[in-house]
């Protein structure tokens, strides 16, 4: 048995944070959006217990694919399997690397085991796991409410270009919610169009915000954060704007840049 997997990153169109509620937890509104930067997931039979390899030495022993194997076991009659991984999304980005990791595993395990799991417990498992899990088993454009978990499927909208940059220091998630915590400001509502917004641009470090200007002033239609950061986004309207916009960004010393495309459903949860 020989299954690849793709496991896309995701980008926020849109992203406004609520007050801390009752569970001491931020409510959100946001609009995902899956690009073509992508983790390769290879998984193969195994011998004895399952065994997740990443290609990256800092990915911790207990991660979000082990416990998404952990809690399919409940569920599902697996065999044993091999499952390596090779990073691409960089870690503390915004990006739902590790939430697309665990989607993607969950969605070829029941390929695997010839098992549907009903709605009610795939979507527990998932949010067990974290809160943007369940969107990389919707793919392609969402809306997301709740904690990001409570899901509306989106048309596919025309394939954009995108560059995503990041600086070399990542943002903590926890962290950018304490600095939102400090500000008060107005919990906004979805858009009637398709216009970027990020909340967390009022608590990014330095870098991620020049990094955005970078993109504006290289002929991005706009820009902004990635969830919580530090990697952000500008939208293109060819990929060889998109190129001169990379060779920008170069020559200013921008540390990581990739040209992505969005991704429509049915291409964010291919299995080969």
């Amino acid at each position: 048995m020989l299954l690849r997997v793709s496991s896309p990153a995701k980008i926020n169109l849109f992203l406004a944070v609520g007050p801390k509620d009752s569970r001491n937890y931020h409510p959100l509104r946001t609009i995902f959006q899956a690009i073509d930067l992508c983790d390769a997931i290879t998984i193969r039979d195994g011998a004895g217990p399952h065994r997740v390899v990443f290609d990256d030495p800092s990915i911790p022993r207990d991660n979000t694919v082990t416990k998404a194997l952990r809690l399919l076991n409940e569920v599902l009659r697996l065999p044993p399997l091999l499952i390596t991984i090779e990073k691409r999304i960089p870690p503390e980005s915004g990006l739902g690397g590790g939430s697309s990791n665990a989607a993607a595993v969950i969605r070829a395990a029941q390929k695997i085991a010839g098992v549907t799991i009903p709605t009610g417990e795939l979507n527990g498992i998932a949010e067990a796991i974290g809160m943007d899990v369940p969107f990389f088993l919707v793919g392609g454009r969402a809306r997301g409410e709740g904690y990001g978990e409570k899901l509306t499927a989106l048309p596919d909208g025309e394939h954009e270009w995108i560059v995503v940059a990041r600086p070399d220091a990542g943002m903590s998630t926890p962290q950018a919610y304490r600095r939102l915590d400090d500000l008060s400001y107005e919990w906004k509502d979805f858009p009637q169009a398709y216009e970027l917004y990020n909340d967390f641009e009022r608590v990014a470090e330095p870098a991620s915000l020049y990094l955005i200007e970078l993109l504006r002033s290289a002929g991005a239609k706009d820009a902004t954060l990635s969830g919580s950061g530090s990697a952000v986004f500008g939208r293109f309207t060819s990929r060889e704007k998109a190129e001169d916009a990379r060779s920008v960004l170069s020559k200013a010393s921008a540390p990581r840049i990739w040209i992505s495309r969005s991704l429509s459903r049915a291409e964010s949860l291919a299995i080969d």
